[in-house]
């Protein structure tokens, strides 16, 4: 489990295609600093299994993981390449605090940027919604962008034709996370919070009394 509060702004390193995944190599000196074998690093929001922490010297402050194909498909993560900065997090330790808020490391999907509008001490990102995550959006709720634990400020009204979100972002948001440098055009990973999907199953699955 992760918080979507980003601990690093690391850079792939190498991409090994596999034909049905791709191993990706990482450079983040804080998230590598206690890995081992097995554990886990949420990169741009999706969480994946480090299967070499990089102890040798030459590999120091990075760490390997694959990526299977159903994750490449569902995020992002097949479009990058050597140079390409990410979002870093380790999971939450057991007592520690909830900065942001539940986020799996699960991604549901992908938006793209469809506007930046500049203020003098925030800036203001339009991201399209697939038709199908709509339903678990909502003002002043949470959502995770690349991992990024963020809050709606505005969404599409009901008769526009496609629907779209808006976030807030803080200059320590812009500076430290991709978000500051996503250019319209700009796929992202989406994460709704769960507890929306959760709420969704249990009315629809709740038993009818009888009349």
């Amino acid at each position: 489990m992760f918080t979507g509060i980003i601990e690093e702004l690391g850079e792939v390193v190498a991409v090994e295609d596999l034909g049905d995944a791709t191993r990706l190599t990482v450079r983040g000196e804080r998230v590598t600093a206690d890995a081992t074998h097995g554990d886990s690093i949420a990169v741009n929001g999706v969480c994946l299994t480090v299967t070499d922490p990089g102890a040798a010297a030459a590999r120091a402050g990075t760490f390997t993981a694959d990526v299977m194909a159903e994750t490449l498909r569902r995020s992002s993560l097949g479009a990058l390449a050597p140079g390409s900065r990410v979002n870093l997090e380790r999971p939450m330790a057991l007592g520690g605090r909830l900065d942001g808020h539940l986020v799996q490391g699960h991604v549901d999907g992908t938006g793209t940027v469809l506007a930046r509008t500049p203020s003098p001490h925030w800036e203001v990102v339009r991201i399209s919604l697939p038709a199908d995550l709509a339903r678990y959006v909502v003002e002043k709720g949470s959502i995770t962008v690349d991992g990024t634990s963020l809050t709606v400020s505005a969404l599409a009204a009901g008769d526009e034709p496609a629907p779209w979100f808006e976030v807030s972002l803080i200059p320590t948001t812009l500076e430290l996370t991709t978000l500051g440098r996503a250019p319209v055009g700009a796929v992202v990973n989406l994460e709704v919070d769960v507890v929306a999907k959760y709420v969704e199953r249990l009315v629809r699955t709740a038993p009818k009394e009888d009349a």
